[in-house]
């Protein structure tokens, strides 16, 4: 999985504009285009979106601190990955559009369940502890979810700049 000088330089770009689109729209709980961000990316450069993806969990490390929060961060956006990974490329591109958002908003809802995982191993939490830590959490995932679903709209454009990008 060789990258080109052109790509190195592209998603470097693509990492900061990540972390820069989060920093501008911390002002809304749960709300950002990483989802979108992740999904585009991975659409047009399939494996190779790993090394943007990762670069934007970096810096966001970098900035806001390699504490125990952000080790979830290094499996939760493999996993938006990976389901958009699965989406057939011979799929009509109506329906894959549809399929798209569908996963990211997917992805915004289980958001906090995903999360789960890492803080039932870091903390030492049972099963009902964590049920409970995913219920509490259950208003901002609804947040997450329909503000992916809204952001998903941005997904095929976002997929044209980044085509239009490698030309």
């Amino acid at each position: 999985m060789r990258i080109s000088i052109k790509e190195t330089a592209i998603f470097g770009m693509l990492g900061a504009i990540m972390y820069v689109s989060k920093m501008l729209m911390e002002f809304l709980p749960n709300i950002h285009l990483l989802g979108v961000f992740v999904v585009a990316i991975t659409a047009v450069y399939r494996a190779k979106a790993l090394y943007p993806i990762y670069i934007y969990v970096f810096i966001n490390g970098l900035f806001a601190g390699f504490a125990l929060w952000w080790i979830p961060y290094l499996y939760i956006w493999a996993v938006l990955w990976g389901m958009t990974m699965l989406v057939p490329k011979g799929l009509n591109p109506k329906i894959k559009t549809v399929v798209y958002i569908l996963i990211c908003s997917l992805h915004g809802f289980l958001f906090g369940t995903l999360y789960s995982f890492g803080q039932a191993i870091m903390f030492g939490m049972n099963f009902k502890t964590t049920i409970a830590w995913i219920v509490a959490g259950l208003p901002w995932d609804a947040i997450h979810g329909v503000g992916n679903l809204i952001g998903g709209l941005l997904i095929k454009p976002l997929i044209s700049v980044i085509k239009l990008s490698k030309k």
